[in-house]
């Protein structure tokens, strides 16, 4: 228990022999269930998960929990070792511990990768908003803290401003940085809310779980916490990772505008998108035409696109204020 809340915490883990069961036997003793998903790993994984478990819960089947009335103890292990049938992606191993911590009737349900990047010291820090009723979610944030980046190749740390970006503009959580971090805990009245079923399977899971909750109205807090950087590999495929997750967000911003600015009621912000995104399109296909016209000797076609542009442009700037603001409220501090 942590301040009275029972805690369940969700690690994912595919390919982490020699990590996740640091991961297991680091896990704070004020977790109440550890929900240990192996998403059928080609290497030793499951056996170090079985092996950590039976440790850890050994380990504490030795500490009274509670009394029966023959005067015994009664105690049920907090390691709860689950594997699927095959691989079927990161997102759908967290769905797996959802499912399982809502069962269990967990108060509070946190995801922690099984690679060991994820210091469990703070994880009373993403507690801490929800225990207080000042968030429903809470997210890591590496790049708040001081040399969270370091650690990232250019590439990365280039493609996680890119993905953050495109994440707040999908999700509406303007103030949430750092969108590909896994590192992240939820109320179990806001979890029973979502479609867990309907959550994206794969990586990209992080970024999908935020435009849902914006359509609850949840509040959402980013945690500094630094980043733990050794062994571990990552098993994303960019090439495959980056069109499917770009499809993703923009569906999530289609469905957002849609449900918030006019399924509940006609808001400027929905035309200010709508006309943002026909006049750079036509601004874009008629600057290419103008091209070649101005090859030919002729200006206007040209002075006509760079109006269409400029107007498509102000339109977008404009719609992005609204949002901004309109979803400013749902921002939560981490402290």
């Amino acid at each position: 228990m942590y301040r009275d809340n029972s805690v369940g915490v969700v690690v994912p883990a595919y390919n982490e022999q020699g990590l996740v069961g640091g991961v297991i036997e680091t896990m704070p003793t004020f977790v109440d269930r550890i929900y240990v998903v192996d998403d059928r790993s080609t290497d030793d994984t499951w056996a170090e998960i079985l092996e950590a478990s039976d440790r850890v819960n050994s380990e504490r089947a030795r500490e009274p929990v509670a009394t029966v009335a023959d005067g015994g103890v009664a105690h049920d292990g907090p390691v709860v070792p689950m594997r699927n049938d095959r691989n079927m992606g990161r997102g759908a191993s967290v769905k797996r511990g959802f499912e399982r911590a809502l069962a269990d009737d967990m108060d509070i349900v946190a995801m922690m990768d099984g690679d060991g990047q994820m210091d469990p010291e703070v994880l009373d820090h993403l507690l801490d908003p929800i225990v207080e009723d000042r968030a429903d979610y809470t997210k890591g944030n590496r790049l708040m803290a001081g040399g969270g980046w370091t650690g990232m190749s250019r590439f990365r740390l280039f493609g996680n401003h890119m993905l953050s970006f495109l994440t707040k503009l999908s999700s509406g959580y303007w103030s949430v940085g750092d969108s590909q971090n896994g590192y992240a805990a939820i109320s179990s009245t806001t979890l029973r809310k979502l479609d867990v079923d309907g959550l994206y399977e794969d990586y990209g899971f992080e970024n999908d779980i935020l435009a849902k909750l914006n359509l609850l109205d949840a509040r959402v807090a980013d945690v500094p916490h630094p980043a733990v950087y050794g062994e571990e590999t990552s098993t994303i495929r960019y090439g495959s990772f980056i069109p499917r997750v770009s499809l993703l967000l923009a569906g999530n911003f289609g469905t957002r505008v849609r449900s918030k600015y006019l399924g509940g009621g006609f808001h400027p912000v929905a035309l200010c998108y709508l006309f943002a995104v026909s006049a750079l399109l036509a601004g874009l296909l008629g600057s290419a035409y103008s091209f070649v016209l101005w090859a030919q000797g002729s200006v206007v076609p040209a002075l006509v696109s760079s109006v269409v542009l400029l107007l498509g442009g102000l339109s977008l700037v404009t719609a992005l204020a609204f949002d901004v603001r309109l979803n400013a409220h749902l921002a939560a501090e981490a402290e």
